[in-house]
C-alpha cells in the first residue's frame, strides 16, 4: 500500500527543512546540552554537536547514494538521492557558517573553507546537476573522522576542568592524529586525479 505524503511537506523544498533541523540542533546544544558550560566555549561545543549530527550520517548517506547508482563518472548526472545528500550537507554548512559569522567573524580560514565548500556543493547540486559522485566521495573522506574529531574537540574544551574529559582527550589524541593524517593524505589522491 502506497503512503500519501502531506501536500504541504511535498511542496516544501528540502533545503529549508534540513537547515531548520541543524538550526534546532544548534539551539538545543547551546541552550540545553551545554548550558552549564562556560559562555566562552558553548558556541564551539554547539558547533561540534551539529557537526556530529552531520558528519557520520553524511558518510553513510553518501556511501549509500554512491553505491545506489551505477554511474561512477566524475561528470555523471546527479541522482535524486545524491541531490538529497548534497542538500543535507549544504544545510549543515550554511548553519555552521552562520555560527562562525556570529561568534567567530575573524576566523577567515574557516569562513573561507565553508564558503568554498558551499560553492562546490551548490554548483554541483543546483547549477551543473552533475558531479555528485566525485563530491560525495570527497565528502566521505572529509567526514569519516568527524565523530572522533568532534569528541576529541569537546574533550579538549573541558580537559582542564573535567578529569574524564582529560582522559578522553589523552586517549583519543594519538589515534585521532594518525587517522586524520591518513584520511586527509589519502584524500589528496582523488583531488589530484580530478585536476
Amino acid at each position: 500500500m502506497e503512503t500519501q505524503q502531506s501536500p504541504i511537506l511535498s511542496s516544501l523544498p528540502p533545503l529549508p527543512i534540513l537547515f531548520s533541523f541543524f538550526f534546532t540542533v544548534y539551539l538545543i546544544a547551546y541552550f540545553l546540552v551545554f548550558r552549564s558550560w562556560s559562555p566562552k566555549i558553548r558556541p564551539e561545543a554547539s558547533s561540534c554537536l551539529i557537526s556530529l549530527a552531520h558528519g557520520t550520517p553524511a558518510v553513510f548517506f553518501s556511501s549509500f547514494a554512491i553505491l545506489s547508482d551505477p554511474s561512477t563518472g566524475f561528470a555523471a548526472p546527479n541522482t535524486r538521492l545524491q541531490n538529497s545528500v548534497l542538500d543535507f550537507s549544504v544545510a549543515y554548512f550554511l548553519m555552521d557558517l552562520l555560527h562562525y559569522l556570529l561568534f567567530f567573524p575573524g576566523d577567515v580560514l574557516f569562513i573561507g573553507h565553508h564558503l568554498a565548500t558551499l560553492f562546490v556543493f551548490l554548483t554541483c547540486r543546483y547549477v551543473a546537476s552533475r558531479g555528485a559522485f566525485a563530491v560525495l566521495t570527497l565528502l566521505i573522506l572529509a567526514e569519516v573522522t568527524s565523530l572522533c574529531q568532534n569528541v576529541w574537540t569537546l574533550a579538549n574544551a573541558r580537559r582542564r576542568d573535567v578529569e574524564f574529559a582529560a582522559k578522553v582527550y589523552d586517549f583519543l589524541s594519538p589515534p585521532f592524529y594518525v587517522l586524520y593524517s591518513i584520511v586527509r593524505g589519502f584524500g589528496l589522491i582523488p583531488r589530484w586525479k580530478v585536476t
